[in-house]
C-alpha cells in the first residue's frame, strides 16, 4: 500500500486539455512558489460541492466561499482548532486542506476569544437570525432588480435633460461590478451563523461521545431531526399543488410530460387557470431550486426548467389518486428523537451532566435549522437569480458578436468579463470596432475544448502527504474523510471486501432492491418505484423521488452533509461517504443497504 497520495506537481494534463491553467485565476493554482507548503499537505477532492471540472467563470463562488468560511474561523470567531480550508484546483477539479492552529498554545489563547464571539451569537441567536432573513432577502431583491441592458445607438433625450452626467456605458459596467459585490456579500453573510451552527452540534456531539463511549454517531444525529425548514419548502409547494389538481379536477392535464401542453390543458378551464395562478404564487421564491449543489451555472432550475418540477407533481397526482400519504413522517421522527434522548439522559449520574446535556442539546436543536435553511436561501435561490443576470450579461455581448452563445459568458473568468465589457463599452463609446469580435469566439472554442477533455478526466481523491488520524471534525461530518476512506484510497480504491461497502450510517433503516446507478439529475425520470438509488452525491431537489425509492447510497458526503440530513428528515435509510458505490454497484443488481450500521452489500 503506498504512503502517500501522488504529488500535484507530477500530475499531468490529460490529452487536449494542455494551457488549462489560463482558465483559472492564477492564485487558485498549485504553484512553484508554494510547492513545499503545498506538497507537505493532505489535499481531498471535494465531490460534496464541486464534483465535476469547473468553468471559469463558476469558480468565482468557490473562491467566493472558501475565503468566507475561512475568514469566519480564522478572523471573526477564532474557532480554537481550526483556521480556513484551503483550496487549489488542478485539472479544473477542486481540492480543499483545512488548516489547523499550529500549537497547542496558540488554541488556548484562541479559547477565550471564541467563547465571547460565539457566546453572543448563541446568546441572541433568534434576533440575530430574523436580521439575517432580512438581510438575505433584501440582497436577493437588489440582485433581482439589477437592470442589464445592451447599450443603445444614441443616449435617451432624457439623459440630457436629467442632468445625469453619465450615461449607458457607465451602467453596464457599474452593473456587473454590482452583481460580484452583491454576490461576494452573499458568501459572507452565508458564514455568518453556518460555522457556530456546526460548531454548537460538533459541541454536543463531543459531550455525547465523552458521556456514552460507545453511542453511534446516527443515535446523536437522531437527537435533532424533525426540524422544520425552509429548505422542504419547494418540495411541500409540489405537493400541495398536486392535491389542488386532483381535488379540483385538473389532474388530468398531467397525462402528458410536455410542459406546453399541460399549460394549455389548464388554461382551457376556470379551474385549471387557477391552478396555474396557484403555481405562480409557488414559483418565487421556492422554485428557484437546483437540481444540483447551486454551484454550476449548468445545472437547471426549476423555475426555468419546468419540465422538472411538473414532472415531480405528476408523480405525487399518481400517489395522492392511490390515497398515498404524501408528508414528512415528522411524528414519528419526534417520536424517535424523544425516545433516543429519553434513553441516554437517564444514563447520566449527576444534576450537573444533564444540566450540561440538556443545554447543549438545545442549543443544537435552536442553531440546527440554519444548517439547512441557508442552502435554499444562498445556493439555490440568490445563485439561480445570479445565474439568470449572468445570462443577461451573454446576451449583451453575445448581440455585439463577442460570443456565439448565451452560456459562453461562463467561460470568462470573473475579471476577464470585466475587461470585455470595457472593450465593447470602448468601442460604442469612440464609435470603432471592438477587438472582442474577433477575438473572444476563437478563444472561447479553444477553452471548450480543453473543458471537454478535462471533464473526461478521472480525478485522483486525494493529493500529498495523508494525515496519521483524520480527527479535524468538519472534514469528517460535512465531507466523509475519515482514516477508513483515506487507507481505501491508497490501496487504489478497493475498500471493503467483495460485494460490500461501508459508509456512514446517515439515516436508520434496513432495505433490499434493485439498484438504480445514475450519475446527473438528467436521470432521475429512470428511476422506478422500488429501487434503491446509488449516486456520486444527492441533491435536497431530489427529494420527490424519495417517495419512490426504498433507499440512496452515496460516494461522498459525511453525517452532517445535506444528502444524509435530508435523507434522516424524509425517514429514508441512507448510507453516504462509501467512496466507490457508484463504481463497485450496477443499475438492477440486488444491494442490502443498512442505514443503522453503513453497510452496503450486493446480493447477486
Amino acid at each position: 500500500m503506498a504512503d502517500r497520495f501522488p504529488s500535484p506537481f507530477d500530475i499531468e494534463p490529460p490529452a487536449g486539455a494542455e494551457g488549462w491553467e489560463e482558465l483559472y485565476t492564477y492564485s487558485s493554482l498549485f504553484s512553484a512558489e508554494r510547492r513545499e507548503y503545498e506538497e507537505g499537505g493532505f489535499w481531498f477532492q471535494d465531490g460534496v460541492h464541486w464534483p465535476e471540472a469547473m468553468t471559469p467563470w463558476d469558480v468565482t463562488f468557490l473562491e467566493y466561499a472558501l475565503a468566507s468560511l475561512s475568514q469566519y474561523n480564522t478572523r471573526h470567531y477564532l474557532i480554537p482548532p481550526a483556521l480556513g480550508v484551503d483550496y487549489r484546483i488542478l485539472n479544473g477539479y477542486v481540492y480543499l486542506s483545512p488548516v489547523p492552529v499550529a500549537t497547542p498554545e496558540e488554541i488556548e489563547a484562541r479559547v477565550p476569544h471564541f467563547l465571547e464571539r460565539a457566546g453572543y451569537y448563541f446568546g441572541n441567536w433568534d434576533r440575530l437570525y430574523d436580521d439575517w432573513l432580512v438581510k438575505i432577502r433584501e440582497l436577493v431583491k437588489e440582485m433581482t432588480e439589477l437592470d442589464v441592458r445592451p447599450l443603445p445607438v444614441m443616449e435617451d433625450m432624457e439623459v440630457i435633460t436629467s442632468g445625469a452626467g453619465k450615461g449607458s456605458g457607465d451602467d453596464l459596467l457599474a452593473t456587473y461590478h454590482r452583481l460580484l459585490d452583491l454576490g461576494f456579500r452573499l458568501w459572507q453573510y452565508h458564514f455568518e451563523f453556518l460555522n457556530l451552527g456546526y460548531a454548537a452540534y460538533l459541541d454536543f456531539f463531543g459531550f455525547c461521545k465523552q458521556a456514552f463511549p460507545s453511542i453511534p454517531d446516527l443515535a446523536i444525529a437522531k437527537m435533532v431531526a424533525g426540524v422544520d425548514v425552509d429548505l422542504f419548502r419547494p418540495d411541500d409547494e409540489l405537493k400541495k399543488l398536486a392535491r389542488l389538481a386532483v381535488e379540483s379536477g385538473v389532474d388530468g392535464a398531467f397525462g402528458s410530460r410536455d410542459p406546453a401542453s399541460i399549460q394549455a390543458a389548464l388554461g382551457e378551464s376556470e379551474a385549471g387557470r387557477a391552478w396555474l395562478a396557484r403555481w405562480d404564487e409557488a414559483c418565487e421564491p421556492w422554485f428557484n431550486f437546483s437540481t444540483g449543489s447551486g454551484f454550476y451555472h449548468s445545472d437547471k432550475i426549476w423555475i426555468q426548467n419546468v419540465e422538472v418540477p411538473f414532472g415531480y407533481i405528476a408523480d405525487y397526482i399518481e400517489k395522492v389518486k392511490e390515497g398515498v400519504d404524501l408528508n414528512r413522517p415528522i411524528a414519528a421522527l419526534h417520536a424517535e428523537r424523544d425516545r433516543v434522548v429519553g434513553e441516554y439522559r437517564d444514563l447520566l449520574t449527576s444534576d450537573e451532566d444533564r444540566e450540561a446535556f440538556d443545554g447543549k442539546l438545545g442549543l443544537s436543536r435552536t442553531v440546527f435549522p440554519y444548517v439547512e435553511n441557508h442552502n435554499f436561501y444562498v445556493e439555490h435561490w440568490a445563485h439561480s437569480v445570479l445565474w439568470r443576470k449572468m445570462r443577461n450579461f451573454g446576451e449583451v455581448l453575445q448581440g455585439a458578436g463577442f460570443i456565439h452563445e448565451v452560456d459562453d459568458v461562463f467561460m470568462f473568468k470573473r475579471h476577464e468579463l470585466a475587461e470585455a465589457l470595457w472593450d465593447l463599452y470602448s468601442g460604442w463609446a469612440v464609435g470603432a470596432p471592438s477587438r472582442g469580435p474577433g477575438y473572444w469566439p476563437q478563444e472561447i472554442q479553444r477553452r471548450r475544448g480543453i473543458l471537454t477533455a478535462l471533464k473526461g478526466w478521472s480525478a485522483p481523491p486525494a493529493l500529498g502527504v495523508p494525515p496519521e488520524v483524520v480527527t479535524e471534525p468538519f472534514t469528517v461530518m460535512l465531507w466523509g474523510i475519515t482514516s477508513d476512506s483515506v487507507a481505501a484510497w491508497l490501496q487504489s480504491g478497493e475498500g471493503g471486501a467483495e460485494g460490500s461497502l461501508s459508509g456512514f450510517a446517515a439515516s436508520p433503516g434496513l432495505v433490499e432492491g434493485p439498484a438504480r446507478v445514475i450519475f446527473s439529475a438528467d436521470e432521475i425520470g429512470d428511476i422506478q418505484d422500488g429501487e434503491i438509488l446509488v449516486a456520486p452525491l444527492t441533491a435536497p431537489s431530489w427529494a420527490p423521488v424519495f417517495g419512490k425509492i426504498k433507499a440512496t447510497v452515496t460516494d461522498v458526503g459525511g453525517m452532517m452533509s445535506h444528502a444524509a440530513i435530508v435523507c434522516r428528515e424524509y425517514g429514508l435509510p441512507a448510507v453516504t461517504g462509501t467512496a466507490f458505490g457508484t463504481k463497485k454497484i450496477a443499475t438492477g443488481q440486488m444491494i442490502r443497504v443498512d442505514g443503522n450500521t453503513g453497510q452496503v452489500s450486493v446480493l447477486d
